[in-house]
């Protein structure tokens, strides 16, 4: 029993299968967009030499402490209101500028930090932070 006859065999396929082309070339295609950006040609120069030092000037810390009654102490000296301000500006002046550690009692007035922190912003210190002691465990 035969499903087909002798004559539907013999026709020559005359139409090309396009399906394994248009697969062909959308490969090809990704291949050349993805190496062309790789192969970008440079142009070769001959740079010249130069030699640098690493800057090991560390910028120094001064400690701001306010103690409990409202006082001011830089770098453990006694300082008066006025002086404040003078010795912010003198410090942001220099190159590199250092970095201002404010260390504030627990007993004391947010008001007198909060006047430290905004003198020494309106001075031009632009390394500020904040001494705490760790909680006892």
């Amino acid at each position: 029993m035969a499903f087909g006859t002798q004559d539907d065999t013999d026709d020559v396929m005359n139409e090309i299968n396009m399906t394994p082309l248009v697969d062909v070339m959308l490969v090809l295609l990704i291949i050349f967009i993805i190496t062309v950006p790789v192969m970008k040609h440079a142009v070769n120069i001959d740079l010249p030499r130069a030699s640098n030092q690493a800057q090991d000037a560390k910028p120094e810390t001064v400690r701001l402490s306010v103690d409990a009654d409202g006082q001011y102490f830089w770098n453990d000296s006694r300082i008066v209101d006025a002086d404040l301000e003078r010795m912010l500006k003198v410090e942001a002046a220099r190159q590199p500028q250092p970095e201002l550690h404010i260390r504030g009692d627990r007993a004391v007035r947010y008001e007198r930090v909060a006047q430290a922190m905004a003198a020494a912003q309106q001075s031009g210190l632009r390394k500020i932070g904040f001494i705490t002691e760790p909680k006892p465990q």
